[in-house]
């Protein structure tokens, strides 16, 4: 108490001294504010922030198999038109060899440039899934081999007529290791169309029987999907 007011000691304190407790204890809430405030920041982005769990996860592989399903669509398309081409020109290989004959060199010419074409349809690929990937990458390398096979049979129509039945026989097993393959690629993407919910799809190349080639399973198109 003061003795000559007897009021309590911390009434008769100094206008400057209340001033600066005051002082004190807003700055010391303040701080606090500040402190506190970065936590609920973080706590109110992370809650704000897309959540990278198994639900991400799951739209990321959904939208990897639309449109990888995309693909299988339009790679059968392809193989479809590719192999309708294909299958005549590989089964005149096989038959003039057969027969021990040589096409005309015009008629060459136009397989030479059918096949150029038919191997610029696969160019720059798309990325898809394994399977599908698998199922391009044979069906290009049986392109590639019946080109390989096509261009044998220009050299066997240039080169000497001795030997010209042997070059003729070589550029006919090239043709079958392109029919080999492409069964192997034609049967894959079979599934491939299967496990997509496509159904059975056959794009086997229609030449008669072929040593060592896969041929269509029997199954009607679009079952099983």
């Amino acid at each position: 108490m003061s003795r000559r007011t007897g009021r309590p000691s911390y009434l008769a304190a100094p206008p400057a001294k209340r001033q600066r407790t005051r002082t004190w204890i807003v700055a010391a809430a303040a701080a606090a504010v500040l402190v506190a405030a970065p936590a609920g920041g973080l706590v109110g982005h992370a809650v704000g922030r897309p959540d990278p769990t198994e639900a991400n996860v799951a739209k990321l592989r959904q939208a990897d198999a639309e449109r990888d399903a995309q693909q299988i669509v339009e790679l059968t398309e392809l193989a479809h038109r590719t192999g309708a081409e294909l299958a005549p020109i590989i089964r005149a290989v096989r038959q003039d060899a057969e027969a021990g004959r040589t096409p005309e060199r015009a008629q060459v010419d136009k397989w030479q440039q059918t096949m150029q074409r038919l191997i610029a349809q696969f160019a720059d690929p798309p990325s898809g899934m394994t399977a599908t990937n698998v199922a391009r990458g044979g069906l290009r390398s049986a392109v590639d081999q019946a080109a390989v096979a096509v261009d044998s049979v220009a050299l066997a129509l240039t080169g000497p007529t001795a030997g010209r039945a042997d070059r003729m026989q070589l550029a006919a097993r090239q043709a079958t290791l392109a029919v080999t393959t492409w069964s192997v690629a034609a049967t894959q993407l079979d599934q491939v169309n299967i496990d997509a919910g496509q159904g059975h799809q056959h794009v086997h190349l229609d030449v008669g029987d072929v040593e060592g080639a896969l041929g269509p399973d029997g199954s009607a198109e679009g079952a099983g999907g």
